[in-house]
């Protein structure tokens, strides 16, 4: 048999998600009733006028066609109006917009058409899985910007601008940020798109949870800082605002010619969303803006119902002001098993699946992140089988 994998295959590590996933199946098949708080997919039906939207255009056979890669002009256009109505950002849908397989699948494509093998791109640690392999699998090389809890895991702006050589090609960012839930202000973006413009490094910021903010907390957009589209392109997604993850429907705006770029390599390896999803993308950014709303204080709601309960049983937590996660610190008396074996207790123990923070970055391996995909019920369930099975636990309420 000859060799399978190809070099830029081998150089991913092992995915380690796949071990809490094996476990959580295995574990069901013998009947365990697993509260799964591992994976950020939301658990709530996407809103019914999207889904109608859906429905009408499906039952006109002209839309099974071919669509079109860089999207159908009316939704490159309603995310143009989007981004004016929103933030105040005008953008030109012919060269600043392009539709993207969601913002996963965006960002892996951008950065192969923007990376060359050897090239150095900054990304933070811990960051979304994403955010590092999509330099590997380019041939890349990533040089890391550490995030700690003592800065409220915001990079700071002396590792970013640390002299390198080579010069980075790239930086990526994320906030809200997964799966720390850090969130900035649009002076951090200014300081990023200044430090960008001088040492003539893209910017790509990944912008999933914009819309899921707690307490008052508005979360800015990148191309609100003066000069943002001379230096890079922002995704964002429909996938956890409007319940539409399995939909796979985002987009990259901003730099006409680095969204060029994504549009020209898409034009090789795909032709483009479902054209009904497209339209029911433009229903859902165009219609009633309750649904998101709703959907922000769902979110907060089952946040509260964790954080309180999590503290009161003696497992130290903050609650976060924005994503649709709860960045933990292991408990002291377990934090030298690391992530992945405290993980798999919990799982064992408490029937409770969360994700460890080394699948992240090694940076991470103190932490877990605990999704807010249940219930206000099961995360209550969730607490008290995790206070029977952590005893080393000093409840707040003894």
């Amino acid at each position: 048999m000859p060799k399978v994998l190809s070099s830029r295959l081998q150089r991913l590590p092992p995915y380690l998600f796949a071990r809490i996933n094996g476990m959580r199946l295995q574990l069901r098949q013998q009947g365990m009733d697993i509260i799964d708080l591992a994976m950020g997919n939301p658990d709530r039906p996407t809103p019914k006028h999207i889904v109608d939207k859906l429905i009408e255009v499906s039952q006109d056979g002209k839309a099974h066609r071919y669509s079109a890669s860089r999207g159908i002009p009316a939704l490159l256009k309603a995310i143009a109006r989007y981004y004016d109505r929103k933030y105040g950002v005008s953008l030109d849908w012919e060269k600043e917009v392009v539709a993207t397989i969601g913002s996963k699948e965006g960002i892996g494509h951008l950065v192969l058409a923007l990376i060359d093998p050897g090239d150095l791109a900054l990304v933070p640690n811990p960051a979304y899985p994403i955010h590092i392999y999509s330099v590997a699998l380019a041939g890349g090389n990533v040089v890391t910007v550490p995030l700690h809890e003592e800065q409220d895991f915001v990079p700071s702006m002396a590792e970013i601008t640390r002299e390198i050589w080579p010069k980075p090609r790239i930086i990526t960012l994320n906030f809200p940020n997964n799966p720390t839930t850090a969130t900035v202000s649009l002076d951090f973006f200014q300081e990023v798109v200044d430090y960008a413009k001088k040492n003539d490094i893209i910017v790509i910021h990944d912008m999933a949870y914009s819309e899921i903010t707690f307490d008052g907390y508005e979360s800015p957009s990148f191309l609100q800082a003066k000069g943002a589209k001379d230096v890079g392109v922002e995704f964002f997604t429909l996938s956890k605002s409007y319940n539409m993850a399995g939909w796979r429907i985002g987009a990259c705006v901003g730099n006409a010619d680095v969204v060029g770029a994504l549009a020209k390599i898409k034009s090789y390896y795909d032709y483009g969303i479902f054209t009904p999803v497209q339209v029911a993308g433009i229903a859902a950014l165009d219609g009633p803006q309750d649904c998101v709303r709703e959907a922000a204080a769902v979110y907060q709601a089952r946040r509260d119902v964790l954080c309180e309960g999590l503290n009161r049983i003696g497992w130290p937590v903050k609650k976060p002001k924005a994503s649709m996660f709860v960045w933990a610190p292991i408990p002291e008396p377990y934090r030298h098993m690391g992530s992945m074996d405290f993980s798999l207790m919990l799982m064992e123990e408490a029937e409770v699946a969360v994700a460890p923070g080394i699948g992240f970055g090694d940076l991470g391996d103190d932490y877990v992140r605990i999704a807010l995909v249940e219930n206000e019920h099961r995360l209550r369930q969730a607490i008290r089988n995790i206070r029977r099975s952590l005893t080393e636990l000093k409840p707040a309420d003894t």
